[in-house]
């Protein structure tokens, strides 16, 4: 079975703090979902009825993007996924999504904001597989 990605290592945290980027990073991040959501790690989220893993996700970005504001951050882009046009012939993502955060501390403040994490079962839930990329801007 291939490994699947939900959350990042302590490592590779470490490694974008590490980075020392100054300004804002924009992060690309890849969604591949479950058909049926799957709340078993987070039954006080969990809904009336069963949902989908797209439902579910969408619950995350609702209950996600305030946080993500309150710390300047904003969603650039959502769009549908599909097969690579260049890469791996059997691999797709179900969602694309590009994210700016003002700084990489901001985007830490984020991430472990105690309100924010109380959420994230919904985005638990949702998800199969995933890829968070963080992307420095580069002057040409």
């Amino acid at each position: 079975m291939t490994e699947k990605y939900l959350s990042p290592s302590f490592e590779a945290g470490k490694h974008l703090f590490q980075k020392n980027i100054q300004g804002s990073i924009v992060n690309l991040n890849l969604i591949k979902l479950k058909k049926e959501a799957d709340y078993s790690a987070h039954p006080d989220l969990k809904p009336a009825h069963n949902i989908t893993g797209h439902e579910a996700y969408l619950i995350y970005i609702k209950e996600a993007e305030p946080f993500l504001k309150a710390n300047g951050g904003e969603i650039l882009f959502i769009g549908k996924g599909d097969l690579f046009l260049i890469g791996p012939e059997n691999e797709y993502w179900d969602l694309c999504m590009l994210i700016r955060q003002k700084s990489v501390s901001d985007f830490f403040s984020f991430e472990q904001n105690e309100d924010y994490m109380k959420i994230t079962g919904h985005r638990t839930a949702a998800i199969e597989d995933s890829r968070l990329l963080p992307l420095e801007e580069v002057l040409l």
